[in-house]
């Protein structure tokens, strides 16, 4: 039986185990900037043998317009660079891989966030409705601007950029963002993107994005290196379903095979929340459909517990499982499922913003106790 902690290569990176720490946002970077209590939060769930074989990073703006959130991490200055090398050469010590997220927000972001104030930028000019995390705490998102057609090799070289700054940094890879109603999200759905230009109408069109931000970044460190995140039925952040969503991510698919990709990382259900969402009408997903247009690793995120980890990776199913919340409360997540020891449980109140107090202070399971 081939389970959660047998080891796996996913392109050029090699695996102790087959769980995931799934990217968190946790506002901790004051000024966009990591610092010595994240290396600290990283490295304490860094260990294979305790903790995850893969880390993913909270996700990381890869330039100030794409920031949505106070306190998140950025990945485009030289500052950010040399700012994340300690975090990753903490985690390389103790025998764990990690990648990095990158993420432009779109829409989901606030004036004050902006660079001199600006309006966020997205597919469309329509509000999102959602909330964002400023200095007053949770306040409504921003009215965004339609990017201008000619502004995409812009944004596009922004990505290949991040992902070029990733490697000075040390990561083993990346993750490009591509769910929960961020920016490339925006792009996907007909329900938000409303534009006629070549980014919008087909299926093709809205997709056209994604798929040239991939082929930039898989130029610049590899398909070996890199991986997706995609969220297909999920409502995060305004995101409403998508009018025929299996043909978009089939088509998705079918163009992303090519870079030969280390892996793709699918949100099954709504982020966070239900696996079925078949009472908000809904229909079920046939993520196995995507699957087979894809020969690399195949990463599965949302509910998961231990033997329904392991069944799925043992059905083939899956390849891995990325673990999110649980992974806050246990650094040691992974001892503790091998050993059914209980879990911490989770301080809601310190998810966002603060200092060590529900960050790096967790404890540690101790069996004599």
């Amino acid at each position: 039986m081939t389970t959660l902690f047998d080891p796996i290569r996913i392109g050029s990176i090699d695996l102790k185990t087959r769980l995931v720490m799934a990217p968190l946002t946790r506002s901790r970077a004051k000024g966009a900037l990591p610092n010595d209590l994240m290396r600290q939060y990283y490295e304490q769930r860094a260990n294979p043998a305790t903790g995850a074989g893969l880390i993913i990073t909270e996700a990381s703006q890869i330039s100030p317009e794409g920031q949505g959130y106070l306190d998140t991490p950025g990945i485009y200055s030289e500052e950010q660079v040399q700012a994340w090398a300690p975090i990753t050469q903490a985690v390389h010590a103790q025998g764990g891989r990690i990648v990095i997220q990158l993420w432009h927000v779109g829409r989901i972001s606030h004036t004050s966030l902006q660079p001199n104030g600006q309006q966020p930028v997205s597919s469309t000019d329509k509000p999102s409705g959602s909330k964002t995390y400023n200095a007053e705490g949770f306040v409504d998102c921003s009215t965004p601007r339609a990017l201008r057609s000619d502004e995409m090799p812009r944004l596009i070289e922004d990505y290949r950029r991040a992902a070029a700054n990733a490697m000075r940094a040390g990561f083993d890879g990346v993750e490009v963002h591509s769910a929960n109603g961020y920016l490339l999200d925006q792009f996907l759905r007909d329900t938000i993107n409303d534009r006629t230009d070549a980014y919008g109408g087909s299926i093709e069109n809205r997709a056209r994005l994604l798929v040239q931000v991939m082929q930039a970044v898989t130029t610049e460190i590899g398909g070996d290196r890199t991986g997706v995140r995609l969220s297909p039925i999920t409502p995060s952040n305004g995101a409403t379903q998508d009018s025929n969503v299996a043909a978009l991510f089939d088509h998705i698919m079918r163009q992303l095979a090519p870079l030969h990709l280390a892996y793709v990382h699918v949100i099954e259900g709504q982020t966070g929340g239900a696996r079925d969402l078949s009472d908000k009408g809904v229909p079920a997903f046939d993520y196995q459909a995507l699957r087979r247009h894809f020969k690399g690793a195949w990463m599965v995120n949302n509910g998961y517990h231990l033997q329904m980890a392991n069944e799925t990776i043992d059905s083939g199913q899956a390849d891995l499982v990325a673990f999110g919340r649980p992974f806050i409360a246990n650094p040691d997540l992974g001892q503790r499922l091998r050993e059914g020891a209980p879990l911490n449980e989770l301080q809601r109140e310190t998810l966002y913003g603060g200092g060590a107090a529900g960050y790096t202070d967790y404890p540690v399971w101790a069996p004599s106790a």
